[in-house]
């Protein structure tokens, strides 16, 4: 299994965006969409403000694997979807109010809801 080196991890984290794009079924990628990203330890994980349901993510769906860019950082990774029930979450919670605490508390509390957890994926590089 492929891992993320120190100098990627800290180029994502620093940077404010992530670019991601999914592949289709036929392996083309679809139009990018910018997201917020954050690391947990040696991980990076983004979520959907809009639960499943997004476009983005449904396409994310189609085979767990896509495309990202941030920071410099330009990779394929493959999507792991995060179990609502797992741990790790109150951590990525974290990690959005740390990140992204200069923005108005609506905002932030869009990535904390449970519709949110539920569209929670960890990019794994490829």
């Amino acid at each position: 299994m492929t891992t993320w080196t120190n100098d990627e991890l800290r180029k994502v984290e620093a940077a404010e965006e992530l670019e991601i794009a999914s592949q289709r079924g036929d392996g083309t990628l679809r139009k990018s969409r910018t997201i917020w990203v954050v690391r947990v330890g040696d991980s990076l994980y983004v979520r959907s403000v809009n639960g499943r349901t997004s476009d983005w993510f449904r396409g994310v769906e189609t085979r767990h694997e896509g495309h990202i860019k941030s920071g410099g950082v330009d990779k394929d990774v493959s999507f792991v979807e995060v179990d609502t029930t797992d741990s790790i979450h109150a951590q990525i919670d974290n990690a959005y109010r740390k990140k992204y605490s200069r923005y108005a508390a609506n905002i932030i509390n869009s990535t904390l809801t449970p519709k949110a957890h539920s569209a929670t994926l960890k990019l794994v590089p490829r």
